[in-house]
């Protein structure tokens, strides 16, 4: 089991952000994540990163239970790409050594790569077309170009559980499209991570997702594969107004109408 949460809640104050979550993410699957703002989306993936502890319930993920393993040994085999992620980076830092960075899962380069080290990082710079960004620094690159080379940060410590926290957003079309082939790329890997994928838009779920949670006030409103979450009825129920839904080349897109048919 590369996840397994059960009974997970978080309150803050009088608030209740998650609610009694229950969700096992098995070997061999990947997983996108649906919710509107404010269904708890980011908060469930601080606790599964060991960043913020619940008010109750447990948590194992790659086998080691929260409370007995150590975290920071943990986060190192899980990789996290999102805004706020972005926004800690190092502007002068270069896409190079953010890159190198990622070998300890630390925000700046503290100790002397080896050659191994510079060799994977110049590696992941080409695979992800990001070669010629080398000696750029942070600041200069594009949303586009700062989201590919977090990805490649990621990947350096070769993570078991790749974290993408909306990693589209900002993102224009040629973009958006661009990155999400990066990820088909990852994903279809032999030794691929398994992959979380956050997201607001249906249309960013690509066929290597196999499996689909809807969260929603911060509880699970569905979940499992995507034939039987990804349906009219579904969605329809959840998003509370009517859709329809084209599927087409393996991805998902929807409509808002008054009568919710698959095609």
């Amino acid at each position: 089991m590369v996840i397994d949460v059960k009974n997970l809640t978080w309150q803050r104050e009088e608030t209740t952000i998650l609610r009694d979550i229950h969700w096992q993410v098995r070997e061999g699957e990947h997983w996108c994540i649906v919710g509107l703002n404010g269904s708890g989306k980011t908060s469930l993936l601080q606790m599964i990163s060991g960043y913020t502890w619940p008010t109750r319930g447990e948590i194992r993920v790659l086998g080691h239970r929260y409370g007995e393993v150590d975290l920071r040994e943990m986060r190192k085999a899980i990789g996290w790409v999102s805004s706020a992620l972005m926004a800690q980076m190092h502007d002068h830092e270069t896409a190079f050594r953010l890159v190198l960075s990622g070998r300890e899962a630390s925000i700046g380069l503290y100790s002397t790569p080896t050659a191994e080290d510079l060799d994977k990082a110049s590696e992941l710079l080409h695979t992800f077309g990001c070669h010629a960004l080398r000696d750029r620094p942070f600041r200069a690159l594009s949303q586009g170009e700062k989201q590919k080379v977090l990805i490649a940060r990621a990947l350096m410590a070769s993570p078991r559980l790749l974290i993408l926290d909306e990693p589209c957003t900002g993102l224009d079309l040629l973009s958006r499209e661009q990155l999400l082939a990066m990820i088909e790329k990852i994903a279809v890997q032999p030794d691929a991570p398994t992959l979380l994928y956050v997201t607001h838009h249906i249309e960013e779920i690509l066929p290597c997702f196999t499996h689909t949670l809807l969260l929603k006030a911060g509880e699970v409103a569905a979940a499992g594969e995507n034939q039987t979450i990804l349906t009219p009825d579904q969605l329809t129920r959840f998003f509370g107004v009517p859709i329809d839904i084209h599927r087409s080349q393996g991805r998902f897109w929807i409509r808002i109408g008054e009568k919710a048919t698959i095609r």
